[in-house]
Formats: C-alpha cells, sequence, structure tokens
C-alpha cells in the first residue's frame, strides 16, 4: 500500500460515514483526535431506508467540503482505493455489498452489525474464505477506551452484565440494529463460550437477555430508551467492579485506531469473536418469540 492509505466507502445512511472521514482530514478535527495516515477519497451513496435523499444531500456536502468524491456509481467508488468500509446503517444490505466488494480482494471493515441473520452473516465469511479477503465487524464501543482499559486488568469474570440503548430502528430488530453494541460489549466481557440465551420484553423499548455459558458463568444485556452505556462484573470470590463509558476519548477514535492496525496486518476482532455476537442475538430475538432459552449457534 501507498504511504497514505486510500479508503473508499460504501454507504451514506449512517453518522458513521461522515464520522470517520472527519477523524481521517478535517482540518477543524482536534489533533489529539486525528487519525493519520488514511485519506477517504470516495463514498457511493444510495438511499435506504434509514436516510431520505436530504439527509444524504448534508453529509454529501459534508464530504465534499473535505475532499471526498460521492458517487452513485459503485465501479466508480471502489476503482482508485486501497481498503473499503462498508458503512450501511441497514443490515439487510450487509451481504450484498459484501458481495459486490469481497471480489476486489481489498481489506474490507464491516461496520456493525455483522449483518441481519446468522445465515447470511455465514454467506458473508464464505466469500471472504472464497475471495481470501481479510475483514473485520466491530462495534465503537468494544473499544471504548474506559471498558477496554477494564478489560486489559485480565479480571475473571464470573457474573457480567452490560448495558445501553435498545435504539428505535426504522426497519428491523432493534436488538440486532442497535442492540449490538451491548451484545459486543457483553461478549468481550465474558469472552467466547455462550451456550443460550433468554430474553423478556419488560416494557416498550426495554429489553432483559441472560446469557448462559457452558462453564457455568452468565451474563446479563439490559437495553432500555436511556442513551448510556456500561458494564459490571464480578469474579467466584465475589469481587465487583463496574465500568461506566463516559466518551472522555471519542470511542469512533478508538475504533479507527483499530482500523489503522488492520490496515497493517492485525486483526482487532477474530470471526469468532463476531460470530458469537451475532449469535446471541439472533437467540435472544427467537427466545423473544418463544418465551424460553435458545440455543446460541456455533460453527
Amino acid at each position: 500500500m501507498s504511504e497514505e492509505i486510500k479508503i473508499a466507502i460504501v454507504g451514506l445512511d449512517t453518522s458513521h460515514a461522515t464520522a470517520f472521514p472527519k477523524l481521517m482530514q478535517d482540518p477543524t478535527t482536534p489533533e489529539e483526535q486525528k487519525i493519520s495516515g488514511l485519506r477517504v477519497v470516495s463514498c457511493l451513496r444510495f438511499e435506504t431506508a434509514f436516510q431520505n435523499k436530504e439527509g444524504l444531500d448534508k453529509r454529501q456536502e459534508y464530504l465534499e467540503s473535505i475532499g471526498v468524491k460521492v458517487t452513485e456509481n459503485f465501479e466508480e467508488s471502489v476503482a482508485d482505493c486501497d481498503a473499503i468500509m462498508i458503512e450501511i446503517n441497514d443490515p439487510a444490505l450487509h451481504l450484498e455489498y459484501f458481495e459486490k466488494c469481497a471480489p476486489l480482494g481489498k481489506p474490507i471493515f464491516l461496520d456493525k452489525p455483522f449483518a441481519d441473520t446468522v445465515e447470511n452473516m455465514c454467506k458473508i465469511i464464505e466469500l471472504a474464505k472464497k475471495y481470501n479477503v481479510r475483514f473485520f465487524t466491530a462495534s465503537s464501543l468494544r473499544f471504548d477506551i474506559d471498558f477496554a482499559e477494564c478489560m486489559e486488568k485480565g479480571i475473571p469474570v464470573e457474573k457480567g452484565m452490560t448495558w445501553g440503548p435498545a435504539g428505535i430502528p426504522p426497519k428491523g430488530p432493534a436488538v440486532v440494529w442497535y442492540g449490538c453494541h451491548t451484545f459486543e460489549m457483553l461478549q468481550r466481557l465474558m469472552g467466547q463460550g455462550a451456550e443460550t440465551v433468554s430474553g423478556i420484553k419488560t416494557a416498550e423499548n426495554c429489553y432483559l437477555f441472560r446469557v448462559q455459558y457452558k462453564d457455568g458463568r452468565y451474563g446479563i444485556v439490559d437495553l432500555n430508551p436511556a442513551f448510556s452505556y456500561g458494564a459490571m462484573g464480578r469474579t467466584k470470590e465475589n469481587q465487583a467492579f463496574t465500568v461506566s463509558v463516559t466518551g472522555r476519548v471519542p470511542f469512533y477514535y478508538m475504533l479507527m485506531k483499530e482500523f489503522v492496525k488492520f490496515l497493517n496486518g492485525e486483526q482487532p476482532v477474530s470471526w469468532e469473536d463476531s460470530v458469537e455476537v451475532m449469535a446471541m442475538m439472533e437467540a435472544a430475538l427467537k427466545s423473544l418469540e418463544s418465551g424460553k432459552a435458545e440455543p446460541v449457534f456455533h460453527f
């Protein structure tokens, strides 16, 4: 790759499509929040249920002001780039556009959530294997500095809990679209091994899920209307800790630092971890329908 890595963004229906370029090349971004060595050169625009024409026009105007070419032609959008960021708010479109991008063989960041279903997630993985393309997918909350610093202590969690907003999507289930942040925090908190998920809807836009692990541990995911994130854990010895996500360092910045590592050959999040996040969410949705614990998919 060149000294300055050129990035193509696919999708404009999410605020991430402007937030990430802002960190890379907006001259008004504070120096301590700038991501150097990357430049977004192009963006593919198309309407979805998550953003109308007026909103897309405003985002296009901003991107063009910082040197990003916005187009409605896919081939044009990816013609001159070293890596791709799939930034599509509608997870039902992730497979379609991953299928378009994978044959190019360029490294891909697939923004949250992995997909809309486990079935489509598996198809994405098969495409990555077929074309030998590197990719990773993650929520920025996984890398929040308060949360990450706590995880780096290596505290063995016997009982864990994470909380965050459910969100209200214009299309599809909230548990997947926005609940993915909180489920991903639980996955990092507890590690792999989720076996079943049981859940209930406690009030409008409020959900409570219990994740049972094969070794007897368990975790709780609390989705609610309040826009705040946090986590807590207890060890076998009943030692407890609590983490509040303060945003003292923007978590978008923390995610982009991981993206830079990815472009330099590291794998910030394993496929196995990302698969488990998606599988827990699908099991959670099934549990809401069945009223019982549902198994978590494993490869």
